[in-house]
């Protein structure tokens, strides 16, 4: 009787699904596995896959808040802007936020040398469906306590804009000034005319930017920065 080679089957990596209860080793090499997924997150160990996103709730405010820290990114040396970048905060959580400012040189997060960020940027946006969603709760909590120190979150069904900075181990609401203009603490010169974005008057969001950009504080961060890349 002439004998059988038996060849064992290729091991299958199990793709990613919602709810999955996984480590950050093996969310990443599922996610590895799927090439054509576009975005999934770990948070408390748990997997969030992102349905199709909508341009109305979702891709044009995504762009207008893309336009505005890409202005601020382009007139200030040695930070880095991400755009739904993946993030490893810690063992239970790599999520993969809108938008992050990091700084480069001094700062809070490094490049691994497989290119993902490490740690927590300093500022963090997420577009959001409303108050009811995950970014205002699970991810809130986990962005406080790897110490982000500044996370905003653009409600759109809402109509709402919350710029939250971290203090005390705490996030309080940061408020316009007499001008009605928010100001971060963080990247000094980031301005934002908060009613104009909800709005839609992209302009003048860009236009309060650059008055934030000609600003002395803003002058004084960049001599800063440049200091310390030197």
């Amino acid at each position: 009787m002439q004998a059988t080679n038996r060849i064992s089957p290729k091991l299958k990596i199990p793709p990613l699904e919602n709810g999955d209860k996984l480590n950050r080793t093996e969310f990443e090499r599922r996610y590895a596995a799927m090439p054509d997924l576009k975005k999934a997150e770990l948070i408390e160990g748990i997997v969030y896959m992102a349905s199709p996103l909508r341009i109305t709730n979702h891709g044009n405010p995504h762009a207008k808040i893309i336009t505005w820290l890409g202005n601020y990114w382009s007139a200030t040396p040695e930070i880095e802007l991400g755009d739904n970048a993946t993030v490893r905060l810690d063992l239970d959580n790599e999520p993969q936020p809108d938008a992050l400012l990091r700084i480069k040189v001094g700062g809070q997060s490094t490049i691994s040398e497989d290119g993902y960020v490490e740690g927590a940027p300093e500022l963090i946006v997420e577009i959001a469906a409303s108050s009811v969603s995950i970014d205002l709760h699970q991810k809130l909590k986990v962005y406080r306590r790897n110490q982000v120190q500044e996370y905003l979150v653009w409600r759109v069904d809402d109509g709402e804009f919350d710029w939250f900075r971290l203090q005390s181990g705490e996030y309080v609401q940061l408020e316009p000034n007499s001008n009605k203009i928010i100001c971060s603490q963080v990247f000094p010169g980031l301005w934002l005319d908060k009613e104009a974005l909800l709005t839609g008057n992209l302009a003048q969001v860009l236009a309060i930017l650059q008055q934030g950009l000609a600003s002395q504080e803003h002058q004084d961060f960049v001599r800063k920065l440049t200091q310390k890349s030197n």
